[in-house]
């Protein structure tokens, strides 16, 4: 029965030695082994096995947030033996950054990192999680330090890049590749938002202003140059108008000259048969239109006496003489 009883304890504890010496690693997670306190191997994703009692995985500390009851975020820290290589994101909680004008003002940021090189993580660096934040927030600092207020509200990119390539070339050593860095938040103290509200207030009433003022400007001009390209084009009517009116006067006269020149022949022609003379019987013909004209007026009571009424006279006896022979 001794013998029984020790063959089972025997078999129990290779048993047992067998089970530990299994490790199980799930896929993105790497273990560290270290043979008696030296680093040995790094096991992968999968089915390993290592040596009980003289092979132990070697703890990291890692990052953690919990819910807290005031329901904030509290960060936790706690030692584990698997190094997770898949890219991890830490969110700092806000911080005061005091810019290069001397406004304090509050910023949180994420922080989106993955580890490269287990090993280097591991053995570079203590607290791998608590050198990242606190090498963050001050490389946080020194960039908005350098910037004023309006350049760090309106520079994120900027911002972002600047610090992705300080962080990644300081973690490098550690064997951590830093992705991405985004600044979630950036909080100035209220009297500055304040100020900064009145001064954003003023600049779109004094654009307000100005495209108003451009726009009444504008209108005015295309006024004035209608006006000015309706004067012209009126000033243009009125000139052709003008020029068609004088042609038609002129070409009347032509015809009305032609006709009196045609006329003239004629009554010459004809008193020239006779021995008369043209002259007087045109004057004659002219004076008796006049005369018509002046006595044309109803309720005229006025009694014309021409001034040589003996040459009226001896032009009304040509007249008479003419009819006579005709």
């Amino acid at each position: 029965m001794g013998l029984i009883i020790i063959a089972g304890v025997i078999a129990l504890f290779i048993l047992i030695f067998a089970v530990a010496g299994f490790k199980i690693v799930q896929q993105s997670d790497v273990v560290i082994i270290e043979r008696l306190g030296k680093y040995s191997r790094t096991l992968n994703s999968g089915i390993n096995i290592i040596w009980p009692i003289i092979d132990k995985p070697r703890d990291i500390t890692w990052r953690y947030i919990v819910e807290g009851m005031d329901e904030q975020k509290h960060i936790r820290f706690k030692q584990r033996s698997k190094i997770d290589l898949r890219e991890t994101v830490y969110d700092f909680p806000k911080q005061n950054v005091i810019t290069k004008d001397n406004v304090n003002i509050q910023i949180n940021a994420l922080l989106y990192f993955q580890i490269m090189d287990p090993v280097r993580a591991t053995y570079e660096i203590e607290n791998l999680p608590d050198a990242i934040e606190k090498l963050t927030q001050t490389t946080l600092r020194n960039v908005i330090g350098e910037l004023e207020l309006d350049e760090s509200l309106s520079s994120r990119d900027t911002i972002n890049t600047k610090l992705r390539t300080i962080l990644d070339d300081a973690t490098n050593k550690w064997g951590v590749k830093v992705n991405r860095v985004e600044l979630q938040d950036i909080a100035p103290p209220a009297d500055i938002m304040q100020a900064m509200e009145k001064q954003m207030r003023a600049e779109r009433d004094r654009r307000a202003s100005v495209l108003e003022a451009e726009g009444q400007k504008r209108a005015k001009i295309l006024e004035a140059e209608g006006i000015k390209e309706s004067e012209i084009t009126k000033a243009e009517g009125e000139k052709q108008s003008d020029i068609l009116k004088a042609e038609g006067q002129a070409q009347a006269r032509i015809k009305t000259a032609e006709a009196e020149a045609e006329a003239i022949k004629l009554i010459t022609s004809a008193i020239n048969t006779k021995n008369g003379d043209p002259i007087n019987y045109i004057i004659a013909t002219k004076y008796i239109e006049t005369l018509q004209e002046m006595v044309s007026g109803k309720d005229n009571k006025t009694i014309y006496m021409p001034f040589e009424a003996t040459g009226v006279l001896s032009s009304l006896g040509g007249i008479k003489e003419m009819l006579n022979q005709k």
